[in-house]
């Protein structure tokens, strides 16, 4: 009994920290050096995107500098993908800072003494930055408890009602929110900053109402910076087989861009914003502002589901190529862990980065060491150097937003396929886009979800029916409206639907029965009674053995005396037969339930129904497909 618990222990033990089921067999002389470069190539491009994806989140930079640290190294211990990095990511960040905005708007903050034509002069900066680091903690606190929660329960399967085109859609909703945003850091213009209902067309309206007052040097600085970041990204791609690391575009900028502003003054001379102060250290924990829970329990759960989808998603693929397995149910509690005990050093809310993902993966990254490292880059920055960044240009930020955002913007190629390739997914990824854009990213996720469940609900309510015949020396039954090669046996018809027989579909079932086999019931039953009147006519005016004969069919010979079938062989002289017209050419009707999952009591009702019409005797039990003949009143089981 001591050893089963000792062993139930320690499986708990490694399925919770992955990391003490690989550490102790890690192979130092054959993975270190790889996961060094790794490393340190991830954390060369975390750095400036933990930067920029702060003004995202709506809180100072310094604070995508921690949700690069703290996050990445627990996820070491905690995570089971070896090759994601895990960290700050464009839509989770705009997601928060939508959330931020929302519950710490400028208007709060307006300074009743200010002087000065500066929009900035006329808001209390700190202060407003402050509560929107509580609402960001807050949310992150929220999110990771969600995950945790989730992943307890077993509920990974969540992601799958985000489907893949509902997810592309939504993340380039997403990409284009984010460059909007963007705009006004690139442009060198203050504008109030805007969420939720038709916030883009807000924001671009907003920007374009002052373009006439565009910073000519912030502008210049930030496409070159984008021009430069654009070309490197091409050469990377062209090139990746023959480079042995990635071209670091990112961390090029960020030093190029502060040397210049840092030489010419940017800021003084030519009213550059920069990124500002940066404090140097880490903060010591503090508990989340309780008091803002009840508005964020939404903006949270969709934080939480959304960030999963990304990690989970990006975790297989990268599992897949590399022959191991990932725990989706971990990976929640992963997650959930990363963001919960990060929130207490004043993080905000995480998931996996693509971009990062690929450096980390394409430099040679063989475990999570690779991560491990980053973010001991991303912390000697914080405590040590962190001030050398303070003259960074903001455009220099959105510039590697803005390019970084690429990849997101090829996803509109998904159109012409989807449309080639399925109508009902084209409609999801474009309403998910669409809601997301208009709406903001939380509505339009969830106009989004509940579409995508409609469809499904569409899909089986409205399934498709077909007549199958065999293809001729083999085993196949297809569809004889879409393959000539299919041919229907003579007599028979093979009914197939491609969903389950519930309440929804019931009614729709029965009706196409009756248009795909081309059998009226009505009709049927007429010449049924019409056939029966003249048999018994027949009988009345015939005192010797009768057959009874349908042309085409198999004769069957009954004695109206006793009721009993009579001998094939007897003496035909002795008997007079009585030919009917068989009251179809169809004697027989398969119908195919091999794609039916459940049939509920409603569906029941409806075979029962067709039992009903057609005339048959009975026809019971749930086998793969239920076959009745029409002339001969038999039903059969297969």
């Amino acid at each position: 009994l001591v050893k089963l618990c000792w062993e139930k222990a320690k499986s708990a033990a490694l399925s919770f920290m992955p990391i003490l089921s690989w550490l102790p067999s890690y192979p130092v002389r054959k993975y270190l050096f790889s996961d060094v470069v790794s490393g340190l190539s991830t954390g060369v491009v975390q750095l400036p995107q933990g930067l920029a994806y702060a003004m995202l989140a709506a809180v100072p930079p310094v604070y995508g500098l921690y949700s690069s640290f703290y996050p990445v190294l627990l996820y070491t211990f905690f995570g089971t993908s070896r090759h994601i990095s895990v960290g700050t990511f464009a839509v989770i960040s705009l997601m928060i800072g939508g959330v931020a905005v929302r519950e710490a708007p400028d208007s709060m903050y307006m300074n009743i003494n200010a002087t000065g034509s500066n929009a900035s002069d006329a808001i209390n900066v700190e202060l407003r930055d402050k509560s929107r680091v509580q609402v960001a903690v807050m949310v992150t606190t929220l999110a990771g408890l969600i995950q945790i929660v989730l992943g307890l329960l077993r509920f990974g399967f969540v992601a799958i009602y985000l489907t893949e085109p509902l997810v592309r859609g939504f993340t380039t909703a997403a990409s284009m929110h984010v460059v909007i945003s963007q705009l006004k850091y690139l442009l060198g213009v203050e504008t109030q900053r805007y969420s939720g209902f038709l916030s883009a067309i807000y924001s671009v309206k907003a920007v374009l109402s002052r373009i006439t007052s565009t910073n000519i040097a912030t502008f210049l600085l930030g496409l070159g910076c984008i021009i430069f970041l654009y070309v490197i990204k091409v050469l990377n791609e062209r090139f990746k087989k023959k480079l042995p690391i990635p071209i670091p575009g990112e961390i090029i900028v960020v030093i190029v861009s502060t040397s210049i502003s840092y030489g010419l003054s940017l800021s003084k001379e030519y009213k550059v914003h920069v990124v500002g102060n940066i404090p140097t250290g880490l903060r010591p924990p503090a508990a989340p502002n309780i008091s803002l829970l009840p508005n964020l329990v939404t903006d949270s759960f969709a934080i939480a589901i959304v960030g999963f989808s990304m990690d989970v998603s990006l975790a297989k693929i990268f599992a897949l190529k590399h022959g191991y397995s990932v725990d989706g149910n971990q990976e929640l509690i992963a997650l959930g862990l990363c963001n919960f005990i990060s929130s207490f050093f004043q993080t905000f809310a995480v998931t996996c980065s693509m971009s990062r993902s690929l450096v980390q993966e394409s430099t040679g990254g063989k475990t999570q060491i690779a991560g491990l490292l980053a973010s001991l880059l991303v912390l000697v920055v914080v405590v040590a150097i962190g001030f050398v960044f303070e003259p960074l240009p903001q455009t220099a930020l959105a510039a590697i937003i803005m390019v970084n955002l690429i990849g997101m913007f090829k996803q509109f190629r998904d159109i012409p396929s989807l449309w080639r390739t399925s109508k009902i997914e084209l409609a999801i990824w474009v309403i998910a886009f669409i809601a997301s854009v208009l709406l903001g990213l939380d509505y339009g996720l969830l106009v989004a979800v509940t579409f995508a469940i409609l469809t499904v609900i569409y899909r089986t309510q409205s399934p498709k029916s077909s007549i199958l015949g065999h293809v001729a020396n083999t085993g196949l039954y297809c569809d004889v409206d879409e393959y000539e090669e299919a041919a229907e046996y003579e007599g028979i018809k093979i009914f197939h639907s491609n969903s389950s027989i519930y309440f929804a579909n019931s009614d729709l079932y029965v009706n196409s029965l009756k248009e795909k086999t081309g059998l009226n019931p009505e009709h049927l039953q007429a010449a049924r009674k019409a056939q029966k009147k003249q048999k018994e006519k027949a009988n009345s005016n015939q005192s010797s053995p009768l057959k009874i004969c349908a042309k085409g069919h198999v004769a069957v010979a009954e004695d109206q005396k006793n009721g009993q079938f009579g001998d094939r062989h007897g003496d035909s002289a002795s008997e007079e037969a009585v030919f009917l017209e068989p009251f179809s050419t169809v004697h027989s009707i398969i119908l195919d339930w091999t794609s039916a999952t459940f049939i509920d009591s409603v569906g029941a009702k409806a075979i029962r129904q067709v039992l009903a019409l057609f005339p048959v005797l009975h026809c019971t039990g749930a086998p793969a497909a239920c076959i009745f003949s029409l002339n001969s009143s038999d039903c059969f089981m297969v």
